[in-house]
Parts: structure tokens; sequence; C-alpha cells
């Protein structure tokens, strides 16, 4: 902890004025869920999520189904198995 106590507390990170994102971050849908879950469990609980994308925001349903995975047992399998035909990369921003 700081001794400096008197001052201010500023961002540690300061937000620019980039343009918006339109999507979730994929960590955060995940987050939502607890594991183990079955695919289908995901599907009807966030299914409709919008998750940010190199190639644009698509909703968790749509890629789903290009996954073969049936049951995720852990999160972490869940975000390698997504990130495995999503990709990873640079996101676009949102078009106003």
């Amino acid at each position: 902890m700081s001794e400096d106590t008197d001052e201010e507390a500023e961002p540690a990170v300061e937000l620019g004025e980039g343009e918006p994102v339109e999507g979730a971050p994929l960590a955060r849908v995940a987050s939502r869920l607890t594991w183990p879950q079955e695919a289908s469990r995901v599907r009807d609980k966030e299914g409709d999520a919008t998750v940010r994308t190199p190639d644009g925001p698509r909703t968790l349903d749509s890629i789903l189904d290009d996954v073969d995975e049936t049951y995720f047992d852990t999160r972490q399998t869940f975000l390698s198995t997504v990130r495995s035909v999503i990709g990873t990369g640079p996101v676009p921003v949102a078009d106003e």
C-alpha cells in the first residue's frame, strides 16, 4: 500500500477515446458459467451472448455450432475449444 493516502486515486490504465467494440470478451462470457458444463447447457444459458472475435462479433450459439465437444470439464477447456474455432488476434471496432 502507498503511504500517500491524501492524493486522489487515479486509474492505473488510462482509457482512450477509441472506437467501441461490439460484443463481450470470451473470458467474460465464460466467467458467468460454472464448470463442468455440457455444451447444450452453455447454449441454453449464454447462446445469445455476442462474443468478440477477430472476424467480427458472433453469437456463442453460432460458435458452438462449429465445436465438436459436447462437454467442457473446465473453464480452460471451454476457452481453448472456442478459441480454436474463432482464433485469436485483434478485434475490429464496431461500425457507427
